[in-house]
């Protein structure tokens, strides 16, 4: 008999998360990305990644009830999680669950290139807040991968 997971995926914006998601999920896995639920829940068009404050409003909420009931599913499915900066509350509630937590992480460097090639400015502050807080021990790496060659 196969073990469920919860799969914690972390890692800067454009590191790679999603894609490590794809890699790795099967089809009657659960998967949980903030952009993905943005994009369901957005007009024709959005962007996958700039979502206005009403959106995310609306997002976020639909975000922590999916977290909420598929953590009553972990024994039965796999979860995939994305959580970008898990502070330390949500780390220790990982750990109760059993999570794996993995994260993608290809480099400062590549990072700050794809947002600088593809997100939007203000996602340059979240890398430089991401990079500090592991520098500082509060994202602790357990698989450290490009996604893919970019």
């Amino acid at each position: 008999m196969e073990v469920s997971v919860l799969y914690v995926v972390t890692g800067p914006p454009a590191a790679g998360k999603s894609s490590w998601i794809r890699a790795h999920a099967k089809a009657h896995d659960i998967v949980i990305d903030l952009d993905l639920i943005a994009l369901a829940m957005a007009g024709p068009g959005a962007d996958h990644h700039n979502h206005s404050p009403e959106l995310l409003r609306v997002v976020y909420r639909a975000r922590q009830a999916a977290v909420h009931e598929a953590e009553q599913l972990v024994d039965k499915v796999d979860v995939y999680l994305i959580h970008t900066m898990p502070q330390a509350k949500a780390r220790a509630r990982y750990k109760r669950l059993g999570a794996r937590i993995i994260t993608v992480d290809p480099g400062e460097a590549i990072v700050r290139q794809r947002v600088k090639d593809m997100r939007q400015p203000a996602m340059e502050a979240v890398v430089t807040r991401w990079y500090r807080d592991r520098r500082k021990g509060g994202s602790r790496p357990v698989t450290t991968q490009a996604s893919r060659a970019w």
